[in-house]
């Protein structure tokens, strides 16, 4: 909740309205009033939802009618355009109208009407005539983002513990048993990825430690250090993703030279590039979390809000094309494991409960759980941010689990490993060649 008045219209700048000319045709010759009233809601007992999500914006509701008749259906929109404030990076605008029929007293809704959000200023576009409002939805309120950030911080502790015990069990089963080179690549790989896990999450918690006192030169390296960690982690999982696609798909193998070696150039070498344009464009620096009252949730050493187009370059579109060819990938994998299951050639994956961890494994290891960040917007903010955090936390001790029941113990009844799987496949692509 925030004050009344927090983005009071400023002085000069009023909102406007403009009707489309369609209304207009349709009364022909008619003379007819056309009414526009705006109403402050805060002075009457009206407009009120039971449980309403959003603030009004100033507390206003724009009634338009022309004539008597209702208009609905326009295929030319009528638009509103709400000036205000510069909202702050945890509040979402939305346009909405007031429908009567809606629960026992009435309520808002947003069909019919397309929200076009701007730094000063939004405009409605909305395809009826009735009652409008912008409801302003604020993701996080105080309380809440206190107790995100401390299931945040543990989650970080319970992530870095599980990725130690990942690494060292990988390391340990390298030693212990004499692997063919495909599964050593693998376990590589797995390594890398939970390694970069540790980073990120140690860079976390620097971060949330000492961002609100740190100097701004040693914020911008923070921050610089953390953004790498994640593109790191997101590197990772595309090269995960890649080995899968290249074990299941390419099932005869393509030898490459120091392929592991290549593939540590290429997730640890990539993101530096990235991180250092971005830093020679100064994008890094102290970045600020607010409610609609403009408290300060939290300080954190990460992109600047004035350039929050590198984080939707180099983060979300990053992300967004990897999770698409991990999901492609997932969907191969899952296919081929069931057709292999059919035949009876797997026999280790005939338990439920090994099959339902084996595959959170798998969606863990190809970074689904990050894809809940795409559904942290709006009046669900707070839910999703909860599931994303959690899921997050579990991601290594997922890969954790995920690892120990795929390649250990190593006995000949243990036949659901990844290697045996791919072994089988290559002897029936080689048989059918």
């Amino acid at each position: 909740q925030g004050p009344s008045r927090l983005n009071t219209t400023e002085k000069g700048k009023a909102g406007k309205i403009h009707l489309p000319r369609a209304i207009f045709r349709s009364l022909s010759s008619q003379t007819v009033p056309v009414v526009v009233t705006v109403l402050n809601i805060q002075q009457f007992d009206m407009f009120k939802e039971a449980n309403q999500t959003g603030q009004v914006l100033d507390n206003t509701v724009v009634g338009i009618t022309v004539g008597e008749s209702s208009i609905s259906g326009l295929q030319d929109p009528v638009q509103l355009t709400f000036t205000h404030r510069e909202l702050p990076q945890s509040v979402t605008p939305q346009c909405v109208f007031w429908d009567p029929s809606k629960g026992q007293a009435g309520g808002w809704r947003s069909s019919g009407c397309v929200t076009q959000p701007g730094d000063k200023r939004t405009v409605c576009s909305c395809d009826h005539l009735t009652f409008f409002t912008l409801l302003l939805n604020q993701a996080l309120d105080g309380s809440t983002a206190k107790a995100l950030m401390a299931v945040a911080t543990a989650g970080c502790g319970v992530a870095m513990a599980f990725s130690i015990f990942t690494m060292a069990f990988c390391i340990f089963i390298r030693c212990r048993f004499r692997f063919e080179e495909t599964v050593r690549i693998n376990l590589g790989l797995h390594m890398n990825l939970v390694g970069s896990l540790f980073l990120l999450n140690l860079a976390f918690l620097l971060n949330s430690g000492f961002s609100g006192s740190a100097h701004p030169r040693t914020c911008r390296v923070l921050g610089g250090i953390t953004h790498y960690c994640l593109l790191c982690c997101f590197t990772w999982t595309a090269l995960e993703g890649c080995q899968l696609y290249l074990l299941f798909v390419k099932v005869l193998g393509i030898y490459i030279p120091h392929y592991l070696g290549k593939l540590c150039l290429l997730g640890w070498g990539l993101p530096v590039l990235v991180v250092g344009v971005a830093g020679g464009i100064g994008s890094y620096g102290e970045y600020i979390i607010q409610t609609t009252d403009h408290q300060v949730i939290a300080h954190l050493c990460w992109i600047t809000s004035k350039h929050l187009l590198v984080h939707y370059i180099t983060n979300c579109g990053y992300f967004g094309l990897i999770f698409l060819f991990n999901m492609a990938v997932f969907g191969v994998v899952t296919q081929k494991s069931c057709s292999l299951q059919g035949t009876g050639a797997v026999q280790g994956y005939r338990k439920p409960w090994k099959v339902a961890l084996v595959a959170t494994g798998l969606f863990c290891l190809l970074g689904a759980t990050w894809a809940l960040a795409f559904l942290t917007y709006g009046i669900s903010s707070a839910p999703m941010l909860y599931l994303f955090t959690i899921l997050n936390s579990l991601q290594a001790i997922f890969i954790f689990i995920w690892l120990v029941i795929l390649y250990y113990p190593k006995t000949k009844e243990t036949t659901g490993s990844l290697s045996y799987i791919i072994k089988h496949d290559k002897n029936t692509t080689a048989s059918q060649d």
